[in-house]
Order: C-alpha cells, then sequence, then structure tokens
C-alpha cells in the first residue's frame, strides 16, 4: 500500500494538499460537506403561485391539499398571498393525481390559525413540473447510470502506477 497524503491531522506541513484543514475531505471551504449551495432564504420570492388549499392541522402543522398541477421542492418557503411566509414544505402525500402536502410552521405561525380553504402560495421556481415523475420515455434505456460503475476515480485496485 503506497503512502496517499497527509492523514486526518494534516501532516506533513502543508495539510495534504487539500486546501488546510488535513486529509481527505477536512477544510475545503464549506466544512468538507459537498457545495455551499442550497440552505438559505434570501427574503420573499418576486413573485408567488398559488399551491394549495388548508385542510387541516396535525400535530402542529398544517395539512393542504394541492391546487397546482405542479409538484413543490422539500424545504420550500411556503408563503401567504402578501409573501409573508409561514413555513417550511414538510411532507408529500397522496396520489400522483391527488396530491397533498404539510407545511412546518415558522415560530410564531400556529397551525390551528387557519381555516378550511384558506390558501397558500410558494414560489414558482420551487416548483417541478409533474412530467419529471410520471414520464416512462426516456427513464431506463440503454445507459448504465450509476450501476455498475466499479472503483469510483480510476481504474482498479491492483495495477496502479506499474
Amino acid at each position: 500500500m503506497s503512502f496517499r497524503g497527509g492523514g486526518r491531522g494534516g501532516g506533513r506541513g502543508f495539510s495534504g494538499g487539500h486546501g488546510g484543514g488535513g486529509g481527505r475531505g477536512g477544510g475545503r471551504g464549506f466544512g468538507g460537506r459537498g457545495g455551499g449551495r442550497g440552505g438559505f432564504e434570501e427574503g420573499p420570492p418576486a413573485t408567488v403561485v398559488e399551491l394549495g388549499t388548508f385542510m387541516h392541522a396535525c400535530e402542529d402543522e398544517m395539512v393542504y391539499k394541492s391546487t397546482s398541477d405542479k409538484v413543490p421542492y422539500f424545504n420550500a418557503g411556503v408563503y401567504l398571498e402578501n409573501k409573508t411566509k409561514i413555513g417550511k414544505l414538510d411532507e408529500i402525500l397522496g396520489a400522483i393525481n391527488d396530491v397533498m402536502f404539510t407545511v412546518k410552521p415558522d415560530s410564531g405561525v400556529a397551525a390551528k390559525s387557519f381555516k378550511s380553504g384558506d390558501k397558500v402560495y410558494i414560489s414558482p421556481d420551487k416548483l417541478l413540473p409533474l412530467s419529471r415523475f410520471t414520464d416512462q420515455g426516456k427513464s431506463s434505456g440503454g445507459g448504465r447510470g450509476a450501476a455498475g460503475g466499479r472503483g469510483g476515480r480510476g481504474g482498479g485496485r491492483g495495477a496502479g502506477g506499474r
């Protein structure tokens, strides 16, 4: 087994050549956990579209019936018509043609304060077309996808550098 660079503690004086933080996966700017995208809300969206109507409260969450022909992203911000954020989309339920979803309310928002039929809104860029989930066309064609790609980077284990 050949030596592959600095260990966890940084070793060799310059932290293994991975940008500080030592060895594999450490200190790449975003805590070593993938890119730095997502996970932030930059205020209310410029426009909102209707997503659904309130059905009932359930264990401090709100249950809605979707009125949209698109499917919302998980954890997308959910708003009133005046763009006041009320929570985040938590679960998506039901059949593909009868979608319901739950919203986890932000602090200060009471699930029981909504009435049946109250509408909720979402940013249009947080919606996916239904065809993304129903099209049978391109899926399972000739491509192997991720299956069968053994070994990650480069060749297998044994013949490196001969």
